[in-house]
């Protein structure tokens, strides 16, 4: 029997040596270019999470709202321009189960949550003060975003004098809505009518309130001892 050589096949039909090596190799490339990809869609996932961990924490929240504000807007456009009447299209389009649904959320939305602090209170009013000045132009919106970076959502240690000027439009929106917060308080007053014909308990402003607070929280438990006081027949 002849020898041999390692770069022939052997008895059994098998691959070369040469074969099974250029095999290897290829395999390695594939799992070089598998690592790469791997690295460069992992590069790119930390680049977008950074993106969006630097983004305000209800920027999603906002966005699908803007979204629905401006698709909205365009449909009731279409609307008018047809002819028809949108309230009514867009009703005819929700189902009974859809109905329901929104019916059971309106009746267990509470929209006046009391009073818990000075903070909570004066969120609540910006929040609402700013559902009623929303950006008309998005695309505008976006822009300004871009170009003024940090400065755009300003914080406490941001300087924002000079860096834009106010649109005519945009000031005549806000006078508009300070004139109506001016009307809506101009409804209500805090001021509390005196009763001339009730005892004076009280020495000055201060001790009023006192005992205003003291009756609200303890009048029920000592009503018959300050009947007896006053009838003289206490013990």
């Amino acid at each position: 029997m002849s020898s041999t050589s390692g770069s022939e096949t052997n008895s059994e039909g098998g691959l070369t040596f040469a074969q099974k090596q250029a095999e290897r190799m290829k395999k390695l490339r594939e799992l070089h270019r598998l690592r790469n990809e791997a690295r460069t869609l992992n590069h790119q996932e930390v680049i977008a999470e950074d993106a969006r961990n630097k983004l305000p924490v209800n920027w999603e929240n906002r966005k699908r709202r803007a979204e629905w504000t401006l698709n909205d807007q365009k449909e009731r456009e279409e609307a008018a321009a047809r002819g028809d009447n949108y309230d009514r299209t867009k009703l005819l389009n929700v189902s009974a189960v859809e109905a329901e649904r929104l019916e059971r959320m309106k009746k267990k939305k509470n929209p006046d949550q009391g009073f818990s602090s000075y903070e909570a209170a004066a969120l609540r009013h910006y929040n609402g003060l700013v559902k009623e000045l929303p950006p008309k132009d998005m695309e505008r919106y976006e822009e300004q975003k871009e170009k003024y970076g940090d400065a755009f959502y300003a914080g406490p240690n941001t300087i924002v004098h000079g860096l834009h000027k106010d649109r005519p439009q945009a000031i005549d929106n806000l006078v508009k809505s300070v004139e109506k917060q001016i009307e809506k308080k101009s409804k209500f007053s805090r001021r509390r009518t005196h009763n001339d014909d009730a005892d004076i308990d009280y020495i000055n402003e201060r001790n009023a309130k006192f005992n205003k607070k003291m009756e609200r929280f303890y009048g029920e438990y000592t009503a018959e001892i300050k009947q007896n006081l006053e009838r003289g027949t206490a013990v």
